[in-house]
């Protein structure tokens, strides 16, 4: 069965994307336009939190009884938080999906938050925050976002901090969830084998008491420019973690596939990137690189990530500033570009066979663009990116100087 994609947008503004296919496992979650950006002033991590709370009890349920209603049919429930974004959903056997629903809406409209368990996910929330500062290269993109999102929302560790945990009560969590979950601010997906209009029925009864209307919440501000940052940590480690990069276009913008593309050649997944064959292949100075581009509603990100000897940080970085100034001044040939595009694209068709990833990805396009990219359509945007506009998003790039941070 060729995959069939339909949206549905109920009267609350609640909006399903249903992708219906032949597959034995289902998938069923609900995307949701809330993230760590939404925090409220002084209580830094709570998106997070609440995402991990969700799971600790509802007006009909205990935390025992949600861990084990997927998990007994052999299915999974599982949840993450983004700087925008929370995604809750449960993947299990087909044949399961009114327990499903029942479970996911349940969770998402009438979670309590219990003060015993908030109890207990504070320690677990604080271990995590402790952990993450022993691993340099986890840590330094953290600290990147920190200072390259100075004075804006976006600008904290999605964890938060101790201090902020203890702030987190029932009242406060529920408060979150009210003002945050709400009908329009949703996208409800399901991929499997049901059709539509089951599904629809289905979702639009489970989903009844979900508060309708947009979120209830501060409006979120595009960051403010900041100045091109140079500085080096000095943590004691032995080797240097080093993060170069600079803010780009939003998920709206018109260079975001070129950009896409370029950091693919900089430093994406194939061992011929650019980079990665300059500083590992030929040179041996680096134990990993990579290039990410990630996209926001209002702003957006490219990073240079790479982990070596402190002695030959200067070099590494004067190779990632080499590389980008050659193609910003055409070095890139168009028997190249085109491979190049050869190449990103056949990752994009491996990346749709990762069905968990595809839906999810299908659940967020529906959220912020009203609509879902085909993999075709995707494609032909990757082939229509030109020599000309990889030149020029680089030159963009490097129009001023490029921000540094390493944890040493």
């Amino acid at each position: 069965m060729k995959p069939e994609i339909n949206i549905i947008t109920y009267p609350s503004g609640l909006r399903l994307v249903h992708r219906r296919d032949d597959s034995e496992v289902d998938y069923l979650g609900a995307a949701i336009d809330a993230g760590s950006r939404d925090d409220p002033d002084g209580l830094d991590g709570l998106a997070h939190f609440v995402e991990h709370v969700l799971f600790k009890g509802t007006q009909r349920r205990r935390s025992w009884h949600i861990i084990n209603r997927m998990e007994r049919c052999g299915g999974e429930l599982n949840a993450y938080t983004t700087k925008e974004t929370t995604v809750v959903y449960t993947v299990y056997p087909y044949g399961n999906f009114l327990r499903a629903a029942d479970l996911l809406s349940d969770l998402l409209c009438n979670s309590i938050f219990p003060p015993r368990e908030l109890s207990r996910e504070r320690e677990v929330v604080a271990d995590e925050i402790s952990q993450y500062r022993d691993i340099p290269s986890e840590a330094v993109f953290d600290d990147f976002e920190d200072l390259i999102f100075a004075g804006s929302r976006l600008g904290h560790n999605i964890l938060g901090t101790t201090a902020s945990l203890e702030k987190f009560t029932s009242d406060v969590c529920l408060s979150y969830l009210r003002s945050n979950f709400t009908a329009q601010n949703m996208v409800i997906f399901y991929a499997g084998r049901l059709s539509l209009t089951r599904v629809e029925r289905a979702i639009e009864r489970f989903f009844a008491t979900l508060p309708p209307g947009a979120p209830d919440r501060a409006p979120r501000r595009k960051p403010i420019e900041v100045a091109p940052f140079d500085i080096t940590d000095n943590m004691g480690n032995h080797q240097d973690n080093t993060i170069v990069g600079t803010r780009i276009g939003s998920m709206f913008s018109q260079s975001r596939h070129a950009i896409a593309l370029l950091s693919n050649i900089l430093g994406g997944p194939g061992m011929n990137s650019l980079l990665n064959v300059e500083m590992r292949e030929r040179r041996g100075l680096v134990y990993a690189v990579e290039s990410s581009a990630a996209f926001l509603t209002d702003t957006g990100l490219l990073t240079i990530f790479f982990g070596c000897d402190p002695a030959d940080t200067p070099r590494c970085r004067r190779i990632v500033a080499d590389t980008l100034g050659r193609i910003a001044s055409g070095a890139l040939t168009e028997r190249f570009v085109e491979a190049s595009k050869r190449q990103y694209i056949g990752q994009m068709a491996l990346a749709s066979d990762v069905r968990d990833s595809t839906v999810m990805s299908m659940a967020r396009a529906v959220l912020y663009h009203g609509s879902v990219l085909t993999r075709t359509e995707a494609m032909e945007r990757i082939k229509a990116v030109t020599t000309t506009d990889l030149r020029n998003a680089a030159a963009t790039l490097i129009a001023s100087p490029l921000s540094t941070l390493t944890l040493r």
